[in-house]
């Protein structure tokens, strides 16, 4: 941080105290609850104090990331501004990590608890087994909010550019389909995919940046989605494609012009409760337009039959004769 203003230096030091002590109350809040009290009274305030010291020093972080940049106009100030979003994105890098940990810790332990409960003979609680199922939904949300908040840092670096590697898009698809199937079951969702070509081979692109867009449009579609969701992988001579489309009640026509604007949702508009952060799309089609493609959507509201919501996907194939399925 010697690169840095002293200003600057006192401002990250302070949120990123805040950000450790934050953390630290949530993760030592079941343990010191139990032992002040034995009905664990203290658990939930402290783990919520920490949760909103947390939360504090996040924004104080990205607050002093958005003053440096506006304050800056020089070289030196350029160098400034890619020290923040470089310390900003290392910090968040292990927020995400340590918090990716217990959450699989959590997933972990909840599928040996169903494990155990199969093997059992008494009937399982429906109690029980809605408590299962909620963790079982909202762990990979959790994950996609963390993940979410990561890539808005490396959003924030004007500087940053794709990292164009080997991928191979049909795989990238398989893999998220399956972390929604069991969500999809619990919610009466059926989730299919297919590609054509069906041995689809390599394309050169950003496999984090595509990883991350699906499961935003995958996480979207279950949802919404009324009891199917399908992925299809496309491509031509120029670009290759995906499609993520739901049976649900689609997008009216007037929302459709703000799906994509940071920090919109629906709810906005009603002055209502938000149900999301309103940030997937966002950074999704920021995302694909990042690597030099885009996100377009398409969808019918009408009480029709028909009514259905489709984001496609299209990226350049950078190198299309090298790709394997072109062999």
């Amino acid at each position: 941080m010697s690169g840095l203003p002293t200003g600057s230096k006192a401002a990250l030091g302070t949120a990123v105290l805040a950000i450790v002590v934050g953390i630290a109350a949530m993760a030592v809040s079941p343990v010191f609850g139990s032992a002040v009290a034995a009905r664990l009274w203290l658990v939930e305030p402290l783990a919520v104090v920490g949760a909103g010291v947390t939360a504090a020093g996040l924004i104080a972080a990205a607050l002093a990331l958005l003053l440096a940049r506006r304050g800056s106009s020089s070289g030196d100030d350029a160098t400034t501004r890619q020290l923040w979003s470089q310390l900003t994105q290392h910090y968040f890098d292990v927020f995400g990590h340590d918090m990716g940990r217990p959450i699989r810790r959590i997933l972990g332990k909840e599928r040996e608890v169903r494990a155990r409960l199969a093997e059992g003979q008494k009937p399982v609680d429906s109690a029980v087994k809605e408590l299962l199922d909620e963790i079982e939904q909202q762990a990979p949300s959790f994950r996609l909010m963390v993940s979410n908040i990561q890539v808005l840092v490396q959003l924030e670096d004007e500087g940053a550019r794709p990292q164009t590697e080997p991928v191979a898009p049909a795989q990238v698809v398989r893999n998220v389909v399956d972390r929604y199937v069991g969500i999809g079951r619990d919610r009466g969702v059926n989730l299919s995919w297919w590609s054509e070509p069906a041995e689809f081979g390599l394309e050169y692109c950003d496999a984090a940046a595509v990883d991350h867009i699906v499961t935003n449009l995958v996480d979207n579609a279950v949802r919404y989605a009324t009891g199917h969701v399908e992925v299809r992988l496309t491509r031509n001579p120029t670009h290759f494609f995906i499609r993520v489309w739901d049976d649900g009640p689609g997008i009216p026509g007037h929302f459709v012009p703000h799906i994509f604007d940071r920090g919109w949702t629906p709810e906005v508009a009603s002055r209502q409760e938000r149900t999301t952060s309103g940030l997937g799309l966002y950074i999704a089609r920021t995302l694909a337009r990042r690597s030099g493609g885009e996100l377009t959507v398409d969808s019918d509201a009408s009480t029709d039959p028909g009514h259905h919501t489709a984001f496609t996907l299209a990226l350049p194939r950078a190198n299309p004769n090298h790709a394997s399925g072109n062999r």
